[in-house]
């Protein structure tokens, strides 16, 4: 794992409260590191949504916001049907075996991390969307995807949802196995906004509970 992967694996753990100023010098001491990879870090992690700018030239780990939340839901569930939708016709049983296998390690692992969660949800819809050959469409979900990903792993382990989760993935495999394209695009769409509603509520009820 590098230093990337250990500050994001971090920060979805928890280990750094909401609001937090990350450091540059105090970082460099914690992993053992010099003061120029964990800048260049920070930077990638600042890009795609798990950090936000603090003062002039630093970062803090970002409050958990239900406006952003219903936006990131609201975007996935119009663009995700429509790439899965593009990639329908292009599923070979291959495409369709690989995504299943990674159902399959979720379902068969139970105690998984929050950042594991996260990453292999991404890796079983990637694997269809790709199938698309649509690059800037699968980059612009993939953003999404990476600014969702603290959401992910948190609602999949701390709001029990990762079992209803699992369920509607395999539904959507099942209706992309069996060609009924509408039908597996309604049902992305109903799993994300799904998800998306709880999670909002969730934070809105209790906004200083995570």
């Amino acid at each position: 794992m590098n230093l990337y992967e250990k500050i994001k694996a971090d920060l979805q753990r928890g280990r750094f409260p909401a609001g937090q100023a990350l450091k540059q010098a105090e970082l460099a001491e914690l992993y053992e590191v010099s003061r120029i990879p964990i800048r260049d870090a920070l930077q990638r992690l600042k890009n795609e949504g798990w950090l936000s700018p603090h003062g002039k030239r630093g970062v803090a780990v970002p409050e958990f916001d239900p406006l952003e939340v219903e936006d990131l839901y609201l975007m996935r569930m119009r663009l995700e049907p429509l790439i899965q939708t593009l990639a329908q016709k292009k599923l070979t049983g291959e495409i369709l075996g690989r995504a299943r296998d990674i159902l399959d390690t979720m379902e068969g692992n139970p105690n998984l991390s929050a950042e594991q969660i996260g990453s292999l949800n991404w890796q079983f819809h990637a694997t269809i969307y790709l199938a698309a050959e649509r690059p800037t469409l699968f980059a612009t979900v993939e953003q999404l995807h990476r600014q969702c990903e603290r959401y992910i792993g948190y609602q999949s382990c701390s709001l029990d949802y990762q079992n209803t989760s699992q369920k509607e993935h395999y539904a959507i495999l099942e209706a992309l196995q069996q060609k009924k394209e509408q039908e597996a695009a309604a049902l992305l769409a109903t799993h994300i906004e799904t998800a998306g509603k709880q999670l909002v509520s969730f934070l809105h009820t209790t906004p200083n509970s995570l």
